[in-house]
């Protein structure tokens, strides 16, 4: 099961590292549960070395990469130098798709990069026609009403969601759900057969709200 924190455009650098402060010691080192954190790109190697400092049980990804290799290529975060510090990336979240206007074609290059070095590609899909590029394993279910909106999709149709792709794609990969989920219908989507893990953006931000997140989750395992 994965709880997967996405902090978006949030938290400086002395933030971040306070809530892995307070967050990391109360993950429980249960090896079904897979606790990820995702900061901004400027926080990423700060919160890496608290991380293995502290001994935490926590996860680092990144919230992208780029779809190009290392070069001239100004702005991006090539996967190359980034696998030095995170294990997972978020692809082709719906407000990169929106407001950056990332394509099919983009997200499936970024995949490419991922696994060439090594990180584990998250893509987020708005539907189940939404495709997803081979050789992806972990997939998010993220309605774009759901986003930031305090209106998730009912735990139901979100494990149809999930069924389909599972049938469209295969039994082995994992699809979580993303999109106004907060502590209170936490449990009601991770009961969903079909349904392997959260993927939470505002409510991780809150290190209270998202430590009984991840409690649920073990409570279920």
């Amino acid at each position: 099961m994965w709880i997967i924190a996405n902090f978006k455009s949030n938290k400086n650098i002395a933030e971040a590292l306070a809530w892995v402060d307070e967050v990391g010691p109360q993950i429980p080192g249960t090896t079904s549960l897979k606790v990820v954190v995702c900061p901004t790109v400027i926080c990423i190697e700060d919160v890496k070395k608290e991380v293995l400092v502290g001994g935490y049980h926590l996860i680092v990804g990144s919230q992208d990469l780029s779809s190009f290799d290392e070069g001239a290529y100004t702005g991006e975060e090539a996967a190359r130098i980034l696998k030095d510090v995170v294990d997972l990336s978020i692809l082709g979240h719906s407000e990169r798709r929106q407001h950056f206007n990332e394509t099919d074609e983009m997200v499936a290059a970024k995949v490419i990069q991922a696994r060439q070095y090594n990180i584990g590609p998250l893509v987020c899909v708005q539907d189940e026609n939404i495709p997803v590029p081979d050789g992806v394993k972990l997939v998010a279910y993220e309605p774009i009403f759901a986003i930031g909106t305090g209106t998730p999709d009912t735990p139901q149709n979100a494990n149809e969601v999930a069924k389909l792709l599972k049938q469209k794609y295969g039994d082995d990969i994992e699809v979580l759900y993303g999109g106004s989920v907060t502590s209170e219908n936490a449990k009601a989507f991770l009961q969903q057969e079909n349904i392997a893990g959260l993927l939470i953006g505002r409510a991780s931000l809150e290190p209270a709200e998202f430590i009984k997140i991840v409690e649920i989750a073990d409570s279920l395992l």
